[in-house]
């Protein structure tokens, strides 16, 4: 067996069986079906990625479908998001689709279903239908309209579609088998009537197919050779094979290949929820700013938040394809963002918690440039200039006045090296009333710069320290997030709502200081803050104020500090 033969995941595996039984290579299609009820988020690009993935592998086209029947939850606002949620991804689709440009087919099958006994419209209400559907252990009742007569069907369906009847008053049900083991093959609803105004059909139809009606028979008209869903719909696969060979069999002519539901299983993430009803209650709550808030897990809040596609799908690639559901660690995503900017990343200093430092032997109002490398990652990176003076930011914590010798930053006595700069030692001090250390005093090695080819240069000191030139530096704010939530699986507890989850600390907003060369940062622009972690320039940003908002910390700290 090949390499590739046995790096094959079960889907591929399957086309690959059908390939060899008959099935053309030119008659393969794929499709990303989502609803337009919401944003997409980090758990749709498993879908993306694995139908997108393989019209690439095959050189089979894709298309973008939006299965949008209920107007009552749907917003042309959530297909521009999905289209760009897609594209931004990296994929191109072959088509763009809309279920609600079936309307008119579904109907007219659904009127040939009543033709051939198949169907029927039942006039009870919901509650009733419910009591009727019986249990996994006892069979359901039939409804008392299940033998209306064909002729009654018809001309109820029709008032039904020309608005004669309130919402809740008829439904349109598949006559299937209301004693099924399975229990979404018991008569289940095809139409209802919802007199809402559809934001591609306007007021055209006052009846709107459900969910499982449409999918598969969007999936037939289109042709697509194989569709793939997460392991939820597994149940859903013999009522979709039972609408998809009742239509065949009047239109094979017309739709000559019968498409086959495969499943596999959801992208379920630790600390995050997935559910976008959830996800609307944080926004209509006001918990976050918005879809795109940079703790959502929504796609467009990772690209706020200054994740990169390509570490989106390498994080897809690296989770792959399974039959059994599991929770990955967020901290996978976390390493694969970590990852991808190291290598793409320029290297800034910022300082986030600011304590002046005097260099006291620094020549007064001297100031000098240094030069720093860019990206050591990438040779073609180059370098840059940044401004050196005798006052400085560095870190508050970067300073203790007294500390033990496993502490390797600034304190008194100790050296250390500032980054491409001198090497400084701590002399002393000043506080205020309560304590707080308000100035570091220090005094500087003038033949220990780096770069210089000194011998005072090549001298090895245990610290080495980022800093801001207080005269040049560009005041900027920075936008800490932290996870949303503090419980790994938040909506997991029968006994608790997930929002008593929420993370008080999940977004904090400092005042920071960073080099002057960030100053010309545009919005979207990815940096290492060295010694920090990486951050993105926000939508937010303007002429007058610089914002940031941290990507991810330079090492995983949530796993210690969790312990």
């Amino acid at each position: 067996m090949s390499e590739e033969k046995k790096s094959l995941n079960f889907i591929e595996q399957i086309i690959e069986d059908d390939l060899a039984n008959g099935v053309k290579k030119e008659n393969l299609r794929f499709r990303f079906p989502p609803e337009p009820n919401g944003y997409l988020h980090i758990g749709h690009t498993k879908a993306i990625g694995i139908s997108f993935g393989l019209g690439e592998k095959y050189n089979a086209p894709v298309n973008l479908r939006f299965d949008d029947t209920n107007p009552a939850k749907e917003e042309q606002e959530y297909v521009d998001a999905i289209k760009e949620d897609v594209a931004w991804l990296g994929y191109k689709w072959e088509n763009e689709c809309y279920s609600s440009d079936y309307f008119q087919q579904l109907y007219d099958w659904a009127i040939q279903l009543i033709k051939d006994g198949k169907a029927y419209v039942d006039s009870q209400s919901s509650e009733e239908m419910a009591k009727q559907k019986g249990t996994p252990t006892t069979v359901g009742v039939a409804s008392p309209y299940r033998d209306r007569s064909v002729e009654d069907n018809l001309d109820l369906f029709t008032k039904m579609k020309n608005g004669e009847f309130e919402e809740g008053s008829h439904v349109l049900r598949a006559k299937i088998d209301m004693s099924s083991p399975n229990m979404l093959l018991r008569d289940p609803l095809m139409y209802r009537i919802l007199k809402k105004s559809h934001h591609r059909t306007g007021n055209d139809w006052v009846i709107y197919p459900m969910y499982d009606w449409t999918h598969g028979e969007s999936d037939y008209i289109e042709q697509i050779s194989h569709s793939l869903c997460s392991l939820e719909f597994k149940p859903h696969r013999d009522l979709y094979n039972w609408f998809r060979d009742n239509v065949y069999v009047y239109s094979k002519e017309n739709y000559p290949l019968a498409p086959k539901q495969r499943e596999f299983s959801r992208l379920n993430l630790s600390y995050t929820i997935m559910s976008k009803r959830k996800l609307l209650r944080l926004v209509e709550e006001g918990i976050v700013s918005g879809w795109d808030d940079p703790r959502m897990p929504t796609i467009s809040g990772l690209r706020r938040r200054g994740y990169t596609p390509a570490a989106i799908r390498n994080f897809i690639e690296t989770v792959g394809v399974s039959k059994r559901e599991n929770i990955i660690d967020v901290a996978l995503l976390e390493f694969k963002i970590r990852e991808d900017l190291n290598k793409k990343a320029n290297r800034v200093m910022g300082v986030l918690n600011p304590v002046k430092l005097v260099i006291t032997n620094y020549p007064e109002n001297k100031e000098e440039i240094l030069i720093a490398e860019n990206n050591p990652e990438l040779e073609e990176a180059g370098s840059r200039e940044v401004p050196f003076s005798g006052e400085l930011y560095i870190e508050r914590e970067d300073f203790k006045e007294e500390a033990n010798r496993k502490y390797f930053r600034l304190t008194i006595g100790k050296e250390v090296r500032l980054k491409n700069g001198y090497i400084i030692k701590g002399e002393s001090c000043s506080k205020d009333e309560e304590g707080n250390i308000t100035e570091i005093h220090c005094t500087y090695d003038p033949l220990s710069k780096s770069g210089s080819g000194t011998e005072e240069s090549k001298r090895k000191v245990k610290g080495t320290l980022h800093w801001v030139s207080i005269k040049h530096a560009v005041e900027a704010e920075v936008r800490v997030y932290d996870r949303l939530f503090s419980d790994e699986a938040p909506d997991a507890h029968k006994d608790k709502d997930y929002m008593s989850f929420i993370n008080p600390n999940s977004l904090k907003i400092i005042k920071a200081f960073v080099e002057p060369s960030l100053g010309k940062a545009k919005v979207g622009e990815r940096f290492q803050f060295q010694r920090l972690g990486y951050f993105n320039v926000d939508r937010d940003t303007n002429s007058e104020k610089l914002i940031f908002n941290k990507i991810v910390g330079l090492r995983d700290t949530w796993t210690k500090k969790s312990k």
